[in-house]
């Protein structure tokens, strides 16, 4: 099964998340960009993965097609293993994190999506997967800043039907606002991106204690800074992270730093499937809760619900918290009243529907 052709597609599709813009990296965040890597073969079959994202796509695409997608080219999609850490070693001098990462993360998914078009089965149920048709999800909520906007939109997330809710603010009157409009009974989170310094990071874990978090995401910067995180931990507050995170053994280095309660691969920026599961079990050996982030909605959103829904015990798939003009994959990235349907069909569930890549793609 040689791989014929390697293709970057870049489409942006305008959300509404119930809020003002942000600006991120110098413009207005109004859509949402999804970078598709499609893998074509001589035998017919097609696979798709999605690449990392947001404003470094362009970056990451033109790694992809200057780098990665030559080295592809005439290969066995079945030596998928052996061909993953032949890239990955001779890439290894242009980073171990960033665009070749990111990168190699879409071709490892679209390669995961291949085997299991070719085995006939969906990826949770080739990984071992009970039967799950669908998966609790949590609210991501984006940064919005003022409190009254806050509570607005933690309140429509529990309308809908969540029973967890996660906040990228970074001030206690906006986690304030938010634990009124929900009331006690639901999961509050708190991802603060990585501002602080250990010192500044202890002080707002204890100002953050009234409003009960399940977990507090990133406080520290910089995230390698394992250590730190480590010393916020020891207070008592669960912490998360990983979603910046250099691969397997960036979060080894964590878990054996006891900095984590939470580890959180992100599947199109830690390596694909194949690196994600592996530190899921590494999590698991720790004794250290896996809850992916999945901030996507493209592949990368199905890849991870498969992994999610291979795993022992149930757990939480992050789903955006906002409203998009058209989705790729329709409701299959939507959640339901709080949870994520788990694709039934073989390799990723679905491939993405033509009209949209064709309406909304940029490159």
């Amino acid at each position: 099964m040689k791989i014929t052709a390697v293709d970057t597609i870049l489409i942006t599709i305008p959300f509404d998340s119930g809020a003002p813009s942000a600006v991120i990296a110098g413009r207005p965040r109004t859509s949402v960009d999804i970078l598709f890597v499609r893998l074509a073969t001589d035998a017919g079959v097609t696979g798709w993965g999605e690449a990392f994202g947001h404003s470094v796509t362009p970056g990451t695409k033109a790694t992809i097609d200057a780098l990665i997608a030559p080295l592809l080219i005439g290969r066995d999609a079945r030596e998928h293993t052996v061909l993953i850490r032949e890239l990955q070693q001779k890439l290894h001098n242009f980073g171990r994190n960033g665009p070749v990462v990111f990168g190699l993360s879409g071709v490892d998914i679209a390669l995961w999506d291949i085997a299991g078009k070719a085995a006939g089965q969906p990826l949770y149920r080739l990984f071992g997967g009970a039967p799950r048709t669908t998966l609790p999800a949590y609210a991501s909520l984006l940064r919005y800043g003022e409190p009254a906007l806050v509570a607005r939109n933690a309140a429509r997330a529990v309308e809908r039907g969540y029973r967890h809710v996660k906040l990228h603010e970074i001030d206690v009157p906006q986690v304030a606002a938010a634990r009124q409009a929900i009331g006690p009974e639901v999961a509050l989170m708190v991802d603060v991106n990585c501002p602080w310094t250990l010192r500044q990071a202890l002080d707002m874990a204890e100002r953050f204690r009234p409003f009960d978090l399940t977990w507090l995401e990133e406080p520290v910067w910089p995230p390698e800074d394992h250590e730190s995180l480590a010393a916020v931990r020891r207070t008592g507050t669960r912490i998360a992270a990983g979603e910046n995170a250099g691969g397997l053994h960036d979060f080894r280095h964590q878990f054996a730093a006891g900095a984590l309660d939470i580890a959180q691969p992100s599947v199109t920026k830690i390596g694909g499937i194949t690196e994600q599961r592996k530190i899921i079990a590494l999590a698991e050996a720790f004794g250290v809760t896996a809850i992916p982030h999945s901030a996507y909605f493209g592949p990368g959103m199905l890849a991870s619900v498969h992994v999610v829904a291979a795993m022992a015990q149930e757990t939480l798939v992050e789903r955006l918290f906002m409203d998009l003009a058209a989705c790729p994959f329709g409701g299959l990235t939507t959640a339901v009243d709080g949870r994520m349907p788990v694709p039934q069909g073989p390799g990723l569930g679905c491939d993405p529907d033509p009209a949209v890549i064709e309406k909304y793609r940029v490159g």
